[in-house]
């Protein structure tokens, strides 16, 4: 009988951390295209496709790539489950802050599943998914998103849901999987939602929502409003740029 063969080693660190999940790959080839994407990731590369990461990682061609998302035998749900009890398993179940957010991709052409024209910063060709993030202390990481559907672009058994329903769906998600939030954070499009701030509180979450301008709000009577001063801070972006904003 023929022992298979260990996988190639890489970066100490990124070998360090895909360990954790190599029983979720049956075959030592659908791990190492695990890694190459790890690799690409943490790359410097001005644009992370397929071949950009396969170059980087070794591959002949990102026909490996390719064929480790479409056909390679592993599953999306249990490397979502090992990623977020590793996180639990890491934070000790202290609770987070959770921060929801919108993200839009330009793209061209609708090859892609649920590619259509909508907002994504500005009207344009392109995909959204509603992400959630935990920050605990300095430390922020990701913890799940849901890719917004367009009604135009639903396939058959797909059901369409808005992106304050997808938010809901990942909250209640999260909850049920053991995390514990001491607040719920989010920008004006969730802020001036009253059904989706309705969850919030029958969840008995703690939040606080931004607002725009020209949003009016009723207050409780004993309520005390202030205003902070904005204050500048420098932006640092992960190929070292910096930008100066305000908070």
């Amino acid at each position: 009988m023929v022992e298979p063969r260990l996988p190639q080693s890489t970066v100490r660190f990124v070998d360090n951390y895909r360990r954790a999940y190599q029983h979720l790959f049956s075959d030592v080839r659908s791990f190492e295209a695990f890694t190459s994407l790890h690799l690409g990731l943490v790359a410097p590369l001005p644009r992370k496709s397929l071949p950009a990461i396969a170059k980087t990682g070794g591959l002949p061609n990102d026909q490996v790539l390719h064929h480790f998302l479409t056909h390679s035998p592993w599953q999306v749900g249990a490397l979502r489950y090992q990623r977020l009890s590793l996180i639990l398993e890491q934070i000790q179940r202290q609770p987070i802050v959770l921060v929801l957010d919108d993200t839009g991709d330009r793209k061209k052409g609708k090859t892609t599943d649920y590619v259509d024209r909508q907002y994504i910063g500005k009207v344009d060709n392109g995909m959204v998914s509603v992400n959630a993030y935990g920050v605990l202390d300095d430390l922020t990481f990701p913890l799940l998103f849901k890719v917004f559907k367009p009604r135009r672009r639903l396939k058959a058994e797909d059901v369409y849901q808005t992106r304050l329903q997808l938010a809901e769906k990942i909250i209640q998600e999260l909850l049920d999987f053991g995390f514990h939030f001491s607040l719920v954070r989010a920008d004006s499009f969730y802020g001036e939602s009253h059904p989706f701030l309705t969850v919030l509180d029958e969840l008995k979450l703690l939040w606080i929502m931004a607002i725009r301008s020209n949003h009016g709000v009723w207050m409780p009577k004993e309520a005390e409003i202030s205003y902070s001063a904005w204050r500048a801070f420098e932006r640092v972006f992960a190929n070292g740029e910096t930008q100066t904003r305000y908070i």
